[in-house]
């Protein structure tokens, strides 16, 4: 359920991205925002959120956000997660329900995202939870990926099969 009013939701994204946690409360609990109120951009809290500020993640989905909110790109808070390399983020919303299976518009799961980068702990951390049979839209799984960018992370997605 998204709601649109962006009044509402640009003040709590705005709080969110800037990892102000004491706003954050502030606005969900006294303000009653419901977590999932789109800004101006028609986007969540989640979907902007300061991505280091696991406590932000935390907040919004003890109080229902959805983890799984997609962007029109199809991208994922766990996909901007796994992307940027914040392990502890991604691990809350694990937590909290995140599907890690769920591709992106180009066909990308947070795990291509993460073996593009070369986040070793997040990749380390999804290769159990991750599809690696799953080809993005290059035909490319996680492990082929790997092969072709380092050696060293297809050996470490080979470890975790």
């Amino acid at each position: 359920m998204l709601l649109q009013e962006t009044g509402a939701g640009d003040r709590l994204t705005r709080a969110a991205a800037q990892g102000d946690v004491p706003e954050v409360k502030r606005l969900l609990h006294q303000d009653r925002i419901h977590p999932d109120c789109l800004n101006c951009f028609g986007k969540t809290a989640l979907q902007v959120m300061m991505f280091g500020s696991t406590p932000v993640a935390a907040e919004l989905l003890k109080q229902g956000a959805s983890p799984n909110i997609q962007d029109s790109y199809g991208t994922t808070p766990a996909h901007d997660a796994a992307r940027s390399g914040f392990l502890d983020t991604l691990q809350v919303l694990v937590q909290y329900g995140a599907d890690l299976n769920i591709p992106d518009a180009s066909g990308s799961l947070p795990i291509h995202l993460a073996v593009r980068e070369g986040h070793v702990p997040v990749i380390a951390y999804l290769a159990s939870r991750s599809n690696l049979a799953h080809s993005d839209r290059e035909g490319h799984t996680p492990p082929q990926l790997a092969a072709i960018l380092d050696p060293r992370l297809a050996a470490l997605l080979e470890l975790s099969t």
